[in-house]
Order: C-alpha cells, then structure tokens, then sequence
C-alpha cells in the first residue's frame, strides 16, 4: 500500500523523479491523505504546471521561425552582448538551427543563470546547423562608436556561419551593408528561439573573455562586473587608471 511507505521515502522518489514520472507520482499518491503527502503531492503536481507552461513557452518562441519558415530556408538569429560596460569588445552571436529545433530553456541571456547559460550554450553548440561569432574590440568600438561597433560584430558573426541565411531575426535593429532580408523584433531575445539563442552564444563567449581578462589585471575585478559601471569597477579606474581594454569615450568622466 503507497500509504504504508514512509514520507520521507516518498519525498526521496518526489526529488529523484524525473519530469516524466510526475504524473505516475501523482497518480500513485494523491489518495494518501497524510499531510506530508499531500504536500509532495502539490509540489509534484507544480512541477507539471512548470514544465507545461515552459513546453508553451518554448512553443511560442517558435513563432517567428515557423512564420517565415515556408519562404526562407535559412534563418539566423542575432543579438549582441556588451554594448554598455565601460570594458571589454563587444561580442555578437549568430545562430541557425534546423527546423523545429527542441532545446527545452532558451531566454533572453540576463533572464538565466550563468550556470544555466553555460548549460544551453553547449546545447545550441550541438544542435545548431551553424553559430557565428563576432566582436569589435574597445579601440574599434572608441573609433567608430559603439552602435557602429556592435553592427560591424553582428556583420562578422554572420559571415563565420557555414551556411548563407537568407532571413535575419535581429534584437530590435536592423543591420545595415547586408543584402538578406531582416525582421527587427523588439525584446527579440525573449520572443525568438533564434535570437535568444544567439544572446546566451554572445553572453558566454563575451563573459569568458571578462574571466581571462581577469586574471591579468584582477585589480579591475572583471570576473566580477565583467566591465560593467559598478561602484567598485568606477572606483579601481580612479585608483589604477584605465587599463588596455578600457573604452576611453566610455570612461572619460571618471579619470
């Protein structure tokens, strides 16, 4: 009898089931009126609504893929990461999947975790037919300014594809010098499986070259800002000066 097996045996199968055996779980104990198990039973059952409102969600990322997917073969997402921090290039993803593609927790890059981000960039790196990286380093980006930066990395991510896309889902601008198609998407990286797909590329690849950079001049504690404007990052510039991979228009009130 389920009612004879002890709660906290029953709270261990809760925690060891996988999303597939929930259902089972429910069903085997929502007559056990104890009320530790009916508490297990809720938590598995808010898992169920969990991971179904996350299929939804996924399925709705799709939209634009499926939209355009009976005119154009080869759509690519794209989408930047580091366009604001005071340090560090700014870095570019581009992404084509297949058709349909299945990697169950793509989002807008700052809505993850990092442990997550690293987790689904090894996914869209297995999945994806292609993924092209660019960046424009902080001397390009004080050159020609950083909206003109960013467009030149977009344009090479694109370029580093080994397939030619004739659809462009971009986050929210339109890139110019390309001969493709583009749709502009506004929270783009929220909205497309493509276009977010192509943020975590950009976040990950861009926050571990913040890491390495780290290690040569931890007195700046990129790790930690990854070149962003905290207190503590504006502080250290006052301290120790700009560094080589400072922006110096982006820096020039603090020293």
């Amino acid at each position: 009898m389920a009612d004879e097996k002890k709660i906290k045996d029953i709270q261990d199968e809760l925690k060891n089931a996988e999303t597939k055996e929930l259902s089972a779980f429910v069903q085997k104990y929502q007559e056990d009126q104890r009320a530790g198990v009916v508490k297990l039973v809720s938590q598995a059952n808010k898992r169920i609504d969990k991971y179904k409102a996350e299929i939804q969600r996924m399925e709705n990322l799709k939209f634009f893929e499926r939209k355009y997917g009976d005119v154009f073969h080869v759509i690519c997402g794209i989408d930047e990461a580091g366009r604001g921090p005071l340090a560090g290039p700014v870095v570019a993803g581009a992404v084509v999947f297949p058709a349909d593609t299945d990697i169950t927790g793509i989002n807008d890059s700052k809505k993850l975790t990092e442990k997550k981000r690293e987790e689904l960039y090894d996914l869209i790196m297995e999945n994806a037919v292609s993924v092209g990286i660019g960046m424009a380093s902080p001397q390009r980006i004080d050159e020609i300014n950083i909206l003109q930066a960013t467009y030149e990395a977009m344009r090479e991510a694109i370029s580093k594809l080994s397939v030619t896309p004739d659809l462009l889902l971009n986050d929210a601008v339109t890139i110019p010098e390309l001969p493709m198609k583009q749709v502009a998407i506004v929270k783009g990286d929220a909205k497309s499986v493509s276009i977010g797909a192509a943020s975590i590329i950009a976040k990950v690849t861009r926050d571990r070259l913040m890491y390495e950079y780290d290690k040569v001049m931890p007195e700046y504690g990129f790790a930690k800002h990854k070149g962003y404007g905290t207190k503590e990052h504006i502080e250290a510039i006052k301290k120790y000066g700009p560094s080589p991979i400072h922006r110096t228009t982006f820096i020039k009130n603090f020293i």
